[in-house]
C-alpha cells in the first residue's frame, strides 16, 4: 500500500457495457430537423428583410425624406448608381452609400421635428 492510496482511491478498469445496436431513422432525422428549424427561424426572415430593403432602395426618388443607419436624417437630393446625395441642412449635402439608408420617412417628418 502506498501513501497516495490513502488520499486518492485507486481506479480499476471495468468491463465495457453493451452498445445499443443502431439508432434507426432517428440518427438521420435529427440533423435534418435542426437544419429545417434553423432555416425557418433564421435564414428565411433575413432573406425577407433583405428583399424588402432592396425594394425600398429601388423605389427611392428625389425629395424623399430618409434616415441612415448612422442616424442622419435628410432629404434625397440626387441618386446615383451606388451613392445617394442627402441634404441634411441648407447647402449641406452628404454623399452616402445606398445601402446605408435604413428607412424612408413619411413626407413632412423633418419639417415637424
Amino acid at each position: 500500500m502506498n501513501l497516495l492510496d490513502l488520499l486518492i482511491a485507486p481506479a480499476y478498469a471495468q468491463t465495457a457495457a453493451a452498445q445499443p445496436q443502431g439508432m434507426g431513422g432517428f440518427g438521420l432525422l435529427m440533423p435534418i430537423a435542426l437544419i429545417a428549424i434553423m432555416y425557418f427561424l433564421m435564414i428565411r426572415p433575413q432573406m425577407k428583410r433583405q428583399k424588402e430593403h432592396r425594394g425600398m432602395l429601388e423605389k427611392l426618388s428625389k425629395g424623399d425624406e430618409v434616415l441612415t443607419n448612422g442616424g442622419i436624417a435628410g432629404v434625397v437630393a440626387d441618386i446615383g448608381e451606388n451613392f445617394v446625395t442627402v441634404e441634411v441642412a441648407d447647402n449641406v449635402r452628404l454623399r452616402i452609400q445606398k445601402g446605408a439608408i435604413a428607412n424612408v420617412l413619411p413626407k413632412g417628418t423633418l419639417k415637424s421635428a
